[in-house]
């Protein structure tokens, strides 16, 4: 049984190393510090849920209607074409978003509130009231967590691509595996949570970099790049 485990492991990782949509969130809420555990949660759980579709057989039940992967092909383009817009407006109207470690004494707890409150909009929380010496924070708005598992489970659900990997390439190799199949799909789903933990906590460490506007401009451009281009591979004809 450890073959398939193995086989599943390694084709899993294969799969989902890539830059994409849902890479590159991850991405930057790890280097926000921003609801990353529960981003991580979503994106490996569907992963898991898409996976074990697929081993189930449910690929071959979507095939016979091919209609529905037209439709999450033109929903998925549109998301990302809104979600890569939005990146160019934080690119060209940045908000100051910078990553540093507050230096408030505890006797002065909203030392810098006041910088970074300026930079809120309606709608979204600040941060730095109340922060501990040295915890890292974005001196610029928060994304809800509602939002940000909303936008993680579109780029996850509404990606054609995701649905090609999963449960119709991997639902199909794991069928040549017999019985072991099923340690196949669990190989697969490991791969995909240590992908998505090392991701996005292993971003952090990226604060560093990221502590002027300009960096944030530069990563929000890239994505936007990214967006635009997967977008138009999943409009153009194949």
């Amino acid at each position: 049984m450890l073959t398939p485990l193995f086989a599943g492991l390694g084709l899993g990782f294969s799969l989902i190393v890539a830059i994409g949509a849902q890479n590159l969130f991850v991405l930057r809420q790890g280097m926000r510090r921003e609801h990353l555990l529960p981003v991580v949660a979503v994106c490996a759980v569907s992963d898991a849920v898409l996976i074990l579709l697929g081993v189930s057989g449910i690929g071959l039940v979507l095939q016979a209607v091919p209609w529905l992967i037209v439709v999450a092909r033109w929903a998925g383009a549109a998301f990302l074409i809104g979600y890569g817009v939005f990146a160019v407006r934080r690119a060209m109207r940045p908000s100051g978003e910078t990553l540093r470690a507050t230096a408030a004494s505890p006797a002065a707890p909203d030392a810098d509130a006041t910088s970074i409150r300026s930079g809120s909009t309606a709608g979204a929380r600040t941060v730095g009231t109340g922060t501990a010496v040295g915890t890292p924070t974005t001196a610029a708005t928060r994304t809800s967590l509602a939002a940000a598992l909303l936008t993680c489970l579109a780029l996850t659900w509404l990606n054609p691509h995701v649905y090609l990997d999963t449960v119709f390439l991997l639902g199909s190799v794991a069928s040549t595996h017999g019985d072991g199949r099923w340690s196949f799909a669990i190989g697969a789903c490991i791969a995909s949570v240590v992908w998505f933990s090392a991701l996005g906590f292993g971003a952090r460490s990226l604060g560093r970099w990221l502590d002027t506007p300009r960096a944030w401009r530069v990563l929000d451009a890239v994505i936007a790049v990214v967006m635009f281009a997967i977008a138009l591979s999943l409009v153009l004809p194949h």
